[in-house]
């Protein structure tokens, strides 16, 4: 997936990237609810995990916290020092960073996209733009333009993510 490519316009073929805005918009969408049901699965980790070791911290409490009988203070810095907790919470940052930017991009995407779109067509009716006199072969344009989407696909088929 390629973002910057993806929000380009070819302001000559207005109409193939108006047939074309729905399925992107679709696409980002997509991605969007991948990363946020990523982040709910991290979401969900965490809590397990917290709650294990709170367990942890109460059926042994002079182990894990030193004392026979700890506060919540103690036991929360038991479980917040522990380092599966500690890994749980850092996937859930980056889980929620990839949430915020999928979000920014299916935004752009569905909004300031179709936007532009509005606009240029706008300026296309007003005579704006000269342009060939020929009426062109829809069908064709767009398979054109699929069958390089399907050649880039390879390059990036994802949202950059760090495992």
């Amino acid at each position: 997936m390629n973002y910057e490519r993806d929000m380009e316009i070819d302001e000559t073929a207005l109409d193939i990237e108006w047939l074309d805005q729905a399925e992107l918009a679709l696409k980002y969408g997509k991605i969007y609810a991948s990363r946020k049901r990523d982040l709910a699965k991290a979401e969900e980790r965490v809590k397990v995990i917290r709650a294990e070791l709170i367990a942890e911290a109460n059926s042994d409490p002079k182990h894990c916290c030193g004392k026979d009988k700890p506060n919540a203070a103690d036991i929360e810095a038991y479980y917040r020092n522990n380092l599966s907790h500690k890994k749980a919470k850092e996937e859930w940052v980056r889980a929620q960073y990839e949430l915020d930017m999928a979000e920014i991009a299916k935004n752009e995407v569905s909004f300031t996209r179709k936007a532009a779109l509005e606009n240029l067509v706008t300026l296309y009716v007003a005579g704006y733009f000269a342009g060939p006199k020929m009426p062109r072969n829809l069908v064709s344009e767009r398979k054109k333009k699929r069958d390089q989407k399907i050649s880039d696909a390879g390059v990036a088929s994802k949202l950059t993510r760090r495992k």
